[in-house]
């Protein structure tokens, strides 16, 4: 980017290209079909993304004959592009779910998650970050799946490496590369950091010169515009994927659009602006699971939004104990703080 041409060319994922390159995590318990049309209509997201589903769990409701995963409702229908992200170990069930995406769910890009530390997926079921101890069997998974959804573009989610002293995040870019993947996205931590610390942006940037020419997207601490401004400019990534900032400011991707195009940042939504936003959130999550318990799990959806907020505190111990549609339009009418402008 420079004074002359500051936008952002597309990012190019195969035959697809992601503009502005701005790509929403997949988030468990978070980036559902209401949470993903939120982003849709602030603005700003190049690539939403499903939450992450089990290839094994998939292909186990499918021979009982029952309904579809959760995490693929309203998939079929919804606007393009549309990341669906999937997991496991075994390369045939990896490859025939993202075959069935791909082609049924028609979705535009599949994602083969090997960054999740979480202990069911990573420990017992041997996959997600677990997996990065092996950039060949990382490749030999992503190669397979390539394969079965030709021509939807595959890529890969990964971490620096297990640990500290196990950083290998360029080996297994190389092997996703190698395997004819679309694109690699690196959060700049290890497995064994989980969340705590600071993502490791110089890590990811020294992959880069690694690659022969597939995109590589960063990830991690990205809260503002300014420092997805300072991912491209200084890191000299392809594109940036914002995770669990979106939960607290989810018109930040119209933010960091404007930024990336030049353009003056919209202004922060009102605190009126954002209860309308949560009413209509907690509109989607209703009509997907009804009222009791889209009310229930509107406690966790509604809380990161007051962040930063005075009266923050009061407000999510209102909100943990809504039980009624009615109790959540209260506790927003009584208890949702002021807006608070964030530094930029």
């Amino acid at each position: 980017m420079t004074p002359d041409n500051p936008e952002k060319p597309p990012l190019r994922l195969g035959p697809l290209a992601i503009a502005p390159p701005i790509l929403a995590a997949p988030l468990a318990g978070f980036s559902n079909f209401a949470f993903r049309q939120i982003l849709r209509n602030l603005g700003g997201v190049g690539l939403p993304a499903t939450e992450m589903l089990s290839a094994r769990g998939f292909l186990f409701l499918e021979d009982r004959k029952q309904a579809q995963p959760e995490r693929l409702w309203g998939v079929k229908d919804e606007p393009r592009p549309l990341a669906v992200q999937i997991w496991d170990n075994d390369p045939d069930k990896l490859a025939e779910v993202g075959r069935r995406i791909a082609q049924e769910f028609r979705a535009s890009v599949v994602d083969l998650n090997f960054g999740c530390p979480a202990r069911d997926v990573a420990q017992k079921a041997e996959s997600g970050a677990y997996l990065l101890g092996d950039p060949q069997r990382v490749g030999d998974l992503v190669a397979r799946v390539v394969t079965a959804c030709r021509p939807t573009p595959v890529t890969a989610k990964i971490r620096l490496g297990l640990a500290r002293d196990a950083v290998n995040a360029v080996d297994v870019a190389q092997a996703v590369e190698g395997a004819g993947g679309a694109a690699v996205t690196v959060h700049g931590r290890t497995a064994d950091q989980l969340y705590r610390g600071r993502a490791d942006w110089d890590a990811i940037a020294r992959i880069k010169p690694h690659l022969k020419k597939m995109p590589l997207i960063g990830n991690g601490d990205l809260k503002t515009s300014d420092d997805v401004l300072q991912a491209f400019r200084r890191y000299g990534v392809d594109g940036v994927m914002i995770g669990r900032a979106a939960l607290r400011r989810p018109w930040l991707f119209r933010e960091a659009a404007a930024a990336l195009a030049g353009q003056p940042i919209p202004p922060e939504p009102t605190a009126e602006e954002q209860q309308e936003l949560l009413r209509e959130h907690f509109r989607l999550i209703v009509a997907q699971f009804g009222p009791e318990k889209g009310t229930v799990m509107m406690r966790a959806l509604a809380a990161p939004y007051a962040t930063g907020r005075p009266g923050v505190r009061r407000f999510r111990a209102a909100v943990a104990r809504i039980a009624t549609p009615e109790d959540f339009d209260r506790v927003l009418k009584e208890e949702y703080p002021g807006s608070l402008v964030v530094g930029r």
